[in-house]
């Protein structure tokens, strides 16, 4: 089976359905121990200093410092349109490196018929057909609706921690390679939940933007008397919304599209799940750091924006930063 990369979530279904492995880059990157050493390798390959961490994280992941293509990865889906615009240079250098890339577009609109457009388009590339995607999808609908339960433990029953309720989530698109052994995970680990002690946080918060490249962000702030019980761009990730159609799925799927789907979505979220205040976590030179304006324009609650480039714990400025957020909120 081919083990094909992915730059961000991407219809997983189809690369399923034609019998390959899916790999997200960026869980592989953010997770290994080695994550500095593979920006400081993109780096000396000629990366600019000033291009996003995760963009030079998912080149190292693929090309190895001589050159060569790593990690096993035979082609690599990347996502042109609904992401990031530096994936477009990202393609080219590793197509210099004899990698093979695909692309995938999320159109900006939300139009449905180019939406299938690209879905079609992807399946021609990868040999599978709607029937096929059409059970694959079936079969992901009963996992995501566990890892829903997870989402609804943690801000309901307060039994999940914020970490998990990421972790889990996250790793929804491309659910660790391994299906089986995902739904097993998710299997034990709501068993475990079952009997788990109740939380009691005083302060109840929601993570929106990108996930961070801080991997002590979650614990730091259960340290201090915080939990994240809404983590927005990761529930997108486990796809929340219940549709019969794929294509419709991946229109409600609010990530690739404008910012204003996503603060309906929020909106919501704040309301429901009774938060107390939001952290926005944006990554160094990225241009979703512009949204934050509109998004502090929009949300009727109190903001914390934070900054990541590279990976590594929180430094002391965003500990004493997100210490006095706390405080404020209290």
């Amino acid at each position: 089976m081919t083990r094909i990369g992915i730059t961000t979530t991407v219809p997983v279904e189809i690369i399923l359905a034609a019998g390959h492995i899916p790999v997200d880059l960026n869980n592989i990157f953010i997770t290994s121990p080695e994550a500095g050493k593979f920006v400081e390798a993109a780096e000396e390959a000629g990366y600019p200093r000033n291009i996003c961490g995760w963009i030079k994280g998912l080149y190292s992941i693929v090309v190895n410092r001589d050159g060569n293509t790593g990690d096993g990865i035979d082609k690599v889906i990347a996502v042109t349109q609904g992401d990031c615009s530096n994936t477009h240079a990202l393609m080219e250098t590793y197509e210099l490196a004899g990698v093979e890339t695909i692309p995938f577009a999320y159109p900006y609109d939300r139009d449905y018929d180019l939406l299938k457009l690209q879905m079609e388009k992807l399946m021609g590339a990868l040999g599978t057909d709607w029937e096929a995607v059409a059970a694959v999808k079936h079969q992901l609908d009963k996992l995501r609706l566990k890892v829903a339960e997870i989402d609804r433990l943690t801000w309901e029953e307060n039994t999940v921690s914020g970490f998990h309720n990421h972790l889990y989530q996250v790793s929804c698109s491309d659910f660790n390679s391994d299906l089986t052994a995902f739904e097993a995970d998710v299997d034990a680990f709501l068993t475990k939940t079952a009997s788990a002690a109740e939380y009691t946080d005083d302060l109840r918060l929601g993570f929106i933007g990108v996930p961070p490249i801080f991997p002590d962000l979650y614990p730091y702030l259960e340290t201090m008397g915080a939990r994240v019980v809404y983590n927005e761009v990761q529930r997108q990730f486990a796809m929340p919304f219940v549709t019969d159609d794929i294509v419709e799925q991946y229109r409600l799927y609010t990530y690739p599209y404008g910012v204003f789907g996503r603060i309906k979505d929020i909106e919501a979220e704040i309301e429901r799940r009774n938060l107390d205040g939001i952290v926005h976590y944006v990554q160094s030179f990225c241009f979703r750091q512009i949204e934050d304006i509109i998004l502090r324009e929009k949300l009727d609650i109190p903001i914390l924006t934070i900054e990541g480039d590279k990976p590594g714990k929180i430094d002391a400025r965003t500990r004493l930063r997100i210490d006095s957020f706390l405080e404020m909120l209290r």
